[in-house]
C-alpha cells in the first residue's frame, strides 16, 4: 500500500513538473541581467523598472484593460439576466437556447475571429478598440451565463417564495434575496471573462484596428525580435496578475457560500416568527 502511495505521489510529481517548469523557468530568467535571456549570469531588476518607463507598452495596458473592463460589464450584465431566465423561466425550445450559450466556448476561436471580422467588414464598421470591445463581449458572455447558471441552480426557490410571504414584491425578492446570493458567481464569471479578455490574442489579432495594440498584441510584436528578459518579466507580471484573480474568485466563491447559509437561516427564522 505504501509502494502505491508513493508511485502517486511521484506521478502527481512528474505532472506538476511538466504543467509548471516552463512558468518557473520563465519567472527565474525574468530577473536575468544579460538581455540574452539563455544563460544565467546574474540578478537584476532592470527588466521591470524598464516596463514602467515603456510608453507603447504601458497604452498597450490601458488599451487592454479599457476592453477586459467594458467587455466585463456588459457581458456580467447580459449574462446574468440570459442565466435568470434560462433558469427560472420554461419555454419552447429552451434546450436549444442553452445549447447555444455554450457555442462561443465550443466553436474554435479563429472561426470566431473570421466571423466576426466577415460581420464587421460587411457591415462596413472600421476595426477599432470598439470592435475588439464587441468581439469580446461574444465570448465573454458565455462564461459568465455558465457560472451564474451554476451557481442559480443551486438557489432554493423557497427562500424567494418565503421572502414574498412575509410580504415583499417579486421583484423585491429577488434584489433582496436571489441577487445576494447570485453575487458569488456573477464575480467569479466576471473575474474570468476578465482574465480571458485581458489574455485574448487571436480575436484581438484579426478585429483590432490601428492603435487598438492590446498588450497580447504587444508581446507578439516584442517577441518577433526574440525572448528578452523584458518580455519574461512582462509575462511574470500577467502569470501573477491571473493568479491572484483566481485566488480572489475563490475566496468569493467561498465567501458566498457561507453568506448564503446565514440568509438562508435568517429567513427561515423570519419565517418562523411570522
Amino acid at each position: 500500500m505504501l509502494g502505491k502511495s508513493k508511485w502517486l505521489n511521484f506521478l502527481a510529481l512528474t505532472i506538476y513538473a511538466f504543467l509548471y517548469a516552463p512558468i518557473l523557468v520563465l519567472i527565474i530568467f525574468s530577473f536575468e541581467q544579460s538581455k540574452i535571456a539563455v544563460h544565467w549570469t546574474g540578478f537584476s531588476l532592470k527588466w521591470y523598472q524598464q516596463l514602467f518607463v515603456d510608453e507603447t507598452l504601458g497604452m498597450a495596458l490601458l488599451n487592454s484593460l479599457i476592453v477586459a473592463s467594458v467587455s466585463v460589464f456588459f457581458s456580467a450584465t447580459m449574462g446574468t439576466l440570459a442565466a435568470v431566465g434560462l433558469t427560472r423561466l420554461h419555454f419552447k425550445g429552451k434546450s436549444l437556447y442553452r445549447a447555444m450559450i455554450t457555442l462561443p466556448i465550443i466553436i474554435p476561436e479563429i472561426a470566431m475571429a473570421v466571423s466576426a471580422l466577415t460581420l464587421f467588414l460587411f457591415m462596413g464598421i472600421r476595426l477599432s478598440l470598439a470592435t475588439v470591445i464587441v468581439s469580446h463581449i461574444v465570448f465573454c458572455v458565455a462564461y459568465v451565463v455558465l457560472t451564474v447558471m451554476g451557481r442559480m441552480e443551486g438557489i432554493d426557490r423557497s427562500l424567494e417564495e418565503a421572502a414574498q410571504d412575509l410580504g415583499a414584491s417579486p421583484v423585491v425578492a429577488f434584489f433582496r434575496v436571489t441577487l445576494p446570493l447570485l453575487m458569488p458567481g456573477i464575480i467569479a464569471g466576471s473575474l474570468m471573462a476578465f482574465v480571458l479578455s485581458l489574455d485574448d490574442f487571436i480575436i484581438t489579432q484579426f478585429n483590432a484596428g490601428v492603435g487598438a495594440t492590446t498588450l497580447p498584441l504587444r508581446i507578439y510584436s516584442m517577441v518577433k525580435f526574440g525572448v528578452s528578459p523584458e518580455i519574461n518579466a512582462l509575462s511574470t507580471l500577467m502569470i501573477l496578475s491571473t493568479v491572484s484573480l483566481t485566488l480572489l474568485a475563490e475566496f468569493t466563491r467561498n465567501v458566498g457560500t457561507r453568506s448564503k447559509n446565514v440568509l438562508v437561516a435568517q429567513t427561515e427564522t423570519d419565517a418562523l416568527k411570522t
